[in-house]
């Protein structure tokens, strides 16, 4: 792919994302408002659990009295607006951590409930078939059920209705629009969900993947009600250092059952060495609201140069955002995977790499993946992904600064528009 300079694209392609940064200056206020806001959150829970250098120590073995790790969950149950949260490097992805939760409140004979719909393509596997010897939740004998979406990619209430029981004890919550080409959840309308489903169960246990979401909007879902939410460090909260770990937050009583699961009853979080991860992930959460930021600025950029070349975008770049996921539709396989390569060709990792589909474990259609970043798997930093199938949608992620996003995106236009894939603007 050529690089991205004026000399070569001449002044209409300088024109077009000059054009779409004006158009974007509304959206990019509005950004800069909710990390100032996340921004003094954050720093007021480091505050008042007095984090200190101290903290940053690292622990081996059992990890018995490893006071930043214990300082660590209060500030992230603080930041979260949670009762109480457990934070671990040993947490290995966001599917690691969400399977943790649910085991953790979930009993043979029980039923868990997702009212968004068909889930994420990798927590399949863990929902699993009964009797599939995998250990699945359906193998351990927990039914999982899942409500469609309305047409308009809302709650279908009255399925909602139809599907509870007197078995329902978890009702799972989607954040982000995972491989579906809808508007993600925002907060006040989890906070909604909540009301109207405690209406149905009252001691149903409401749970959300907030995945993507964090630091997205001034509130968290436990803000609102939500009893549990779980996430992975590679992403947001991590703030592009974190190298691995997740979190899970929410109800006291609700996190000792997930941590549990993450060790062994009667250990629970007690326990853990840190290994010196510990100066990362408070660095990095201490960062997170600023590169949340930053990637949020990129994806409403991305949208409106798309939108200007014709290009159909979800959300749109005037939409209100709840995650970091820009959704982005092509007319068949063969844009889609030259977008996704443009994407890699402009990482500052694995520039010379190609990426091509494959069947990539977890998922049920070949993938491809744009992944040049620091942290293997990092979707804080700037990544795009896409099943092979119908409708053709890559999904945009991440960026740790804007302008890697921006000379991302604009090289993806030019590598296009050189394909013919792209009327010029």
């Amino acid at each position: 792919m050529a690089d991205l300079r004026q000399s070569e694209i001449g002044e209409s392609w300088v024109r077009a994302s000059r054009e779409a940064e004006d158009k974007v200056a509304g959206r990019f206020r509005m950004v800069d408002e909710i990390v100032e806001h996340n921004q003094e959150k954050v720093i007021r829970a480091f505050q008042k659990h007095k984090v200190s250098d101290f903290h940053f120590a690292g622990s081996t073995g059992y990890g018995y009295n490893d006071r930043g790790r214990e300082v660590l969950d209060l500030v992230y149950a603080d930041v979260f607006g949670a009762e109480s949260a457990i934070v671990r490097p040993h947490l290995v992805s966001g599917t690691h951590t969400i399977s943790a939760a649910l085991f953790g409140c979930l009993r043979p004979g029980d039923e868990l409930l997702f009212v968004t719909g068909r889930p994420y393509d990798t927590l399949h596997k863990v929902i699993g078939q009964p009797g599939d010897g995998t250990g699945s939740l359906s193998d351990w004998g927990v039914r999982c059920k899942e409500v469609p979406l309305s047409g308009d990619g809302s709650v279908d209430w009255d399925g909602v209705s139809a599907a509870v029981t007197e078995r329902t004890r978890v009702f799972a919550i989607q954040r982000s629009r995972g491989y579906d080409w809808r508007p993600s959840f925002t907060v006040a309308q989890i906070g909604d969900m909540v009301r109207r489903l405690k209406e149905r169960k009252r001691d149903a246990i409401v749970f959300v993947d907030n995945c993507y979401g964090e630091f997205t909007e001034l509130q968290e879902p436990p803000e609102v009600g939500a009893d549990l939410i779980a996430g992975s460090l590679i992403k947001n909260p991590g703030g592009g250092l974190a190298a691995s770990g997740g979190y899970i937050a929410g109800r006291q009583h609700l996190v000792e059952l997930a941590a549990y699961r993450i060790t062994a009853p009667g250990i629970g979080g007690e326990v853990g060495a840190m290994l010196g991860t510990t100066r990362s992930i408070f660095q990095g959460l201490f960062l997170a609201p600023l590169m949340v930021g930053q990637a949020m600025k990129g994806s409403i950029f991305a949208s409106a140069l798309f939108d200007n070349f014709g290009f159909e975008t979800h959300p749109r770049w005037d939409d209100p955002r709840t995650d970091l996921i820009q959704a982005i539709r092509f007319s068949s396989a063969e844009p889609l995977v030259a977008f996704v390569q443009a994407i890699q060709k402009a990482a500052a990792v694995d520039a010379h790499v190609t990426p091509e589909p494959w069947d990539m474990p977890g998922y049920e259609h070949p993938v491809i993946m744009a992944a040049g970043t620091f942290i293997q798997g990092g979707s804080l930093e700037l990544s795009a992904d896409a099943p092979i199938r119908e409708p053709y949608i890559a999904y945009m992620q991440g960026g740790l600064t804007y302008a890697h996003v921006k000379f991302a995106v604009r090289q993806a236009i030019f590598d296009l528009s050189e394909r013919g894939y792209v009327i010029r603007h």
